[in-house]
């Protein structure tokens, strides 16, 4: 089943021309890295996915259904950028962060059921969390932060999951933990990943296959490919 469908994507900021004539798909099951430098792109494509914007011409199916009739937006979890995103001044616990991720899936007052502790549970055990649920999460580190941000998307049970420059400003211990995570999560739970970065080296380990983005064009490329000509990849 093909979970992204992007058919001869256009999009413009004013003259400034950042999609063209893109076209792709993603099939269940696959992880895959947009990779870029800033300006190729790849955030504009990733709003366009997310139905953040409008392309100028074009189409986009989620789950086979035309973009503009999609409603089930529960099956796809976002986790942004973390950009210190949790102050002092945000008085929440890691439980009622992770809460928030099934909210679309109830209605807004809807009193939380013994199902819904069961998925944030899970959620934050599957993140390595789940003793720290009555901590603020102001008080976790930034890789910890981070965690709690996947389980919030983790916790609607999305079958496709779209990260945004997810380790900006987290230390190599903890990427490599969070890359494990995302690991675990294709391989053992089969979901689908999209991974966004600039960081050709890491996602070309990480993930199965590439799209490199380069001013509004789209190269695709797997690991072997950029092994064998990685100057060439590092260079567009």
């Amino acid at each position: 089943m093909e979970i992204i469908t992007a058919k001869h994507l256009n999009f413009a900021y004013g003259n400034d021309e950042v999609i063209r004539d893109l076209t792709f798909s993603l099939k269940k099951g696959d992880y895959v890295g947009i990779i870029g430098q800033n300006g190729s792109g790849k955030s504009t494509l990733l709003k366009l996915l997310l139905g953040l914007l409008k392309p100028e011409s074009g189409k986009i199916y989620l789950f086979e259904t035309p973009l503009r009739e999609f409603r089930a937006w529960h099956r796809i979890g976002y986790v942004p950028q973390r950009s210190g995103i949790f102050g002092k001044a945000f008085p929440a616990t890691v439980e009622e962060v992770v809460a928030m991720g099934i909210v679309g899936k109830r209605k807004i007052f809807h009193r939380r059921s013994v199902e819904d502790q069961k998925q944030i549970d899970e959620a934050l055990e599957v993140v390595d969390l789940l003793p720290m649920k009555k901590r603020l999460i102001h008080e976790l580190s930034g890789g910890q932060q981070q965690r709690v941000l996947i389980a919030r998307a983790l916790s609607g049970q999305p079958e496709v999951l779209v990260l945004d420059e997810p380790v900006v400003g987290v230390d190599a211990l903890v990427q490599k933990k969070f890359y494990e995570l995302l690991q675990r999560l294709n391989k053992e739970l089969h979901m689908t990943l999209i991974l966004v970065s600039h960081d050709l080296d890491t996602v070309a380990h990480e993930a199965d296959y590439l799209m490199l983005m380069n001013k509004g064009e789209l190269c695709t490329c797997t690991k072997d490919m950029i092994e064998k000509d990685k100057k060439h990849y590092v260079t567009l």
